[in-house]
């Protein structure tokens, strides 16, 4: 019997660059965290070229355990596996809550390390439990995400620090307003691979763009070596503070909800449905790749969803060819000059590419709402009441400012909260019982009881 498409081996040329398009639909996604939490912490330009290169290796070891697999690990199919989206709005508020930020990094790993560890524990039981995070769940939570994260495009596009005499200059909104319409024109214009890869044509014709007026810095690449080894624990030993180690618990509840709808869909493209043994083998597999990644200085690890649109475009359903992919990631991040090139991108150019990238996951959200039954009342409350909570850090920073340290390391994160208050409202509307009205029956929230009664038949309940 012939082999499912999901385990055939392609010919080598075309199985390295069909994993070569893999690489370029999620680099630039993989290697935004590192530069986000890194100029947090304040990195020196070569350090932020070691964290990318950390990142784009330990991304490569997950991409690993995803698709070959081991034992019960790994759930054997096309994923692509990097450093999640989720994790960055925490892992920022935790640098921010650190007095002396050298102790920041082996913060977030610490607590990285025992979310991975608890996650791997918890994946048989999550697997059962999918069904307490529906789309209006696992929705809220995605635009969430991206909605977190276009703050942090909109600093990049006024420049590299808020100190800088050039801050919000014509010139940096120039290179990002270019940038985001080179990627525009790409995706309109173009088709197949460039169509695919055009995010990162963006990054590059927007640095070389930039090179007349001064802004791109070649230091880096000039400084990287050709070879290097991410060092295990380079920016120190892991340290464990319960405060954190929270945030990115609830962080990796965020992820394994988003792995599992990934899984979900993906099974569906490449005709193989992912059930209950599938999802706990791919959940291993993220939690696993996340408590490993630490040790060579690598963040939270989760699948990608736009690879699943690659794959559902290109039709090529091999995992191996995905698998080829993790290789190339592990070649770049063993070599500092290729990781060393993203450090070259002016922030005004990786903020134009920023506006693109982060409102794409908060345009997945939406259309994973669009599946939610939001013609029910009770959907429109759970994502009401969580989309405004989860966006209180953007639009009031200082709404927590009476709260202790610890608390606010958790509360600063709108993904950690809008997680949280969307499954809990789900369980209350959706679980826990209804009440005197059917959820099924009420059309708009604000719905009064005569107008109930109108497309009911039903007569209104007294006051």
């Amino acid at each position: 019997m012939a082999d499912h498409p999901v385990d055939e081996k392609l010919p080598a040329p075309k199985m390295a660059t069909t994993g070569l398009q893999h690489v370029a639909a999620m680099y630039a996604g993989v290697v935004a965290p590192p530069l986000i939490v890194g100029a947090a912490v304040g990195l020196t330009p070569a350090e932020l070229t070691f964290l990318t290169g950390a990142c784009l290796f330990t991304a490569g070891l997950a991409t690993f355990l995803q698709t070959v697999g081991v034992w019960k690990i790994g759930a054997r199919l096309p994923f692509v596996n990097g450093v999640t989206f989720a994790g960055v709005a925490p892992m920022t508020a935790i640098v921010a809550s650190t007095d002396d930020k050298k102790d920041a990094l082996p913060v977030i790993f610490g607590a990285v390390i025992v979310a991975g560890l608890l996650g791997f524990l918890a994946a048989p039981f999550f697997s059962k439990a999918v069904r307490f995070f529906p789309p209006v769940v696992t929705g809220t939570v995605i635009t969430l995400i991206g909605v977190s994260l276009l703050p942090v495009a909109f600093g990049w596009a006024q420049g590299a620090s808020p100190d800088a005499d050039d801050y919000g200059s014509a010139v940096n909104l120039g290179l990002a307003a270019i940038t985001l319409l080179v990627v525009l024109l790409l995706r309109r214009f173009t088709r197949g691979f460039v169509k695919q890869i055009a995010v990162l044509l963006g990054m590059v014709a927007g640095t070389l763009i930039a090179i007349p007026f001064g802004v791109t810095d070649f230091s880096p690449v000039a400084d990287a070596d050709l070879v290097g080894f991410p060092t295990p624990f380079h920016f120190g030993a892991p340290q464990f503070q319960l405060a954190a180690i929270i945030s990115l618990c609830v962080v990796m509840v965020v992820s394994m909800t988003e792995s599992t709808a990934d899984m979900l869909a993906l099974g569906e493209i490449v005709e193989r449905p992912a059930d209950e043994r599938t999802i706990a083998a791919g959940l291993r597999a993220d939690t696993l790749g996340s408590a490993l990644a630490p040790l060579f200085n690598g963040f939270m690890c989760s699948a990608f969803a736009q690879n699943i649109g690659l794959v559902a475009m290109t039709r090529i359903r091999s995992r191996f060819v995905v698998a080829t992919g993790g290789g190339f990631l592990v070649l770049m991040g063993l070599c500092p000059v290729a990781a060393s090139l993203i450090a070259v991108v002016p922030r005004p150019v990786l903020g134009g590419a920023g506006v693109v990238l982060f409102g794409s996951v908060a345009a997945s959200g939406i259309q994973t709402l669009a599946k939610a039954g939001l013609d029910k009342d009770n959907n429109v409350l759970v994502v009401a009441v969580s989309l405004a909570v989860g966006v209180i850090p953007i639009s009031a920073p200082e709404f927590y400012h009476a709260f202790p340290e610890t608390a606010r390391i958790v509360l600063d994160s709108g993904i950690s909260t809008g997680c949280v208050v969307a499954v809990l409202l789900n369980l209350v509307f959706n679980h826990l019982g209804r009440g005197g009205r059917e959820a099924a029956d009420v059309t708009h929230p604000m719905e009064t009881g005569e107008d109930l009664a109108a497309t009911t038949g039903k007569a209104p309940a007294a006051s």
